[in-house]
């Protein structure tokens, strides 16, 4: 087995920092382009309160066509209006997706009544602060349907299409507590930790499969006052 020479090794790892800082100086004063999202059919869920909701209203500011799905028939309703205000094109579905049948069938009416989504957002969420033990069973299903095997359903529902284009994006809104853990939160860093690693092994899925037009993003934002959890702190 041949062996690389150290010499060689050093200099390798020299050349890839050089150009890492070289490249990072340029992006200061040559900022990469926006992805431009007018008229993206964009798909939001959890979208009737937090973070879904403020997602939704970026999303409107810029142009683009929105279906929002939620649990909360009077918190869905309400940012339609808000988003329609700001003159974007809605449409809004009472889904819970804690339920892949609801997911599907929801899934089939987007398409046939309104079209191929090519941005999806995945943001509902749960979270039940107890202890390992106190925390009910129904509750750590609930978790993990919400928190993780729904990004699976919609993905397969809606990825079909953006494979056939090769264009599309997909959104995984997980938490920090998917790389970092908590007392007391067991089975929701648990399902963050199931969102993490369904992003990273969906990116590279996609990157063999060659769909380079198919972004991801994972977003892990620490505790937000959505109402979840009231004055957290760890």
């Amino acid at each position: 087995r041949k062996t690389m020479n150290p010499f060689l090794d050093l200099l390798l790892v020299l050349a890839t920092l050089i150009y890492s800082y070289l490249e990072a100086f340029v992006k200061l004063f040559v900022p990469v382009k926006r992805k431009s999202v007018r008229g993206e059919l964009v798909l939001i869920t959890g979208a009737g309160h937090g973070l879904g909701r403020a997602t939704a209203l970026e999303f409107a500011k810029r142009q683009s066509r929105l279906v929002l799905w939620d649990i909360n028939k009077h918190g869905l309703e309400d940012t339609a209006a808000e988003c329609e205000r700001l003159g974007a094109a809605v449409q809004a579905f009472v889904v819970d997706c804690s339920k892949r049948e609801e997911i599907y069938s929801a899934a089939e009416k987007v398409k046939k009544e309104v079209g191929d989504v090519s941005i999806l957002v995945n943001n509902a969420g749960v979270i039940t602060a107890a202890d390992l033990l106190s925390t009910q069973d129904h509750q750590i299903e609930k978790m993990f349907e919400v928190n993780s095997l729904a990004h699976i359903w919609t993905t397969r529902a809606f990825l079909p299409a953006m494979m056939n284009n090769n264009h599309g994006h997909i959104v995984t809104v997980a938490s920090v507590a998917g790389h970092l853990v908590t007392a007391f939160m067991v089975a929701y860093c648990s399902s963050k930790f199931a969102a993490v690693g369904f992003h990273k092994a969906l990116t590279e899925e996609l990157s063999t499969l060659g769909k380079d037009g198919i972004k991801t993003t994972c977003l892990s934002p620490v505790f937000i006052n959505t109402g979840f959890v009231k004055n957290p702190s760890t």
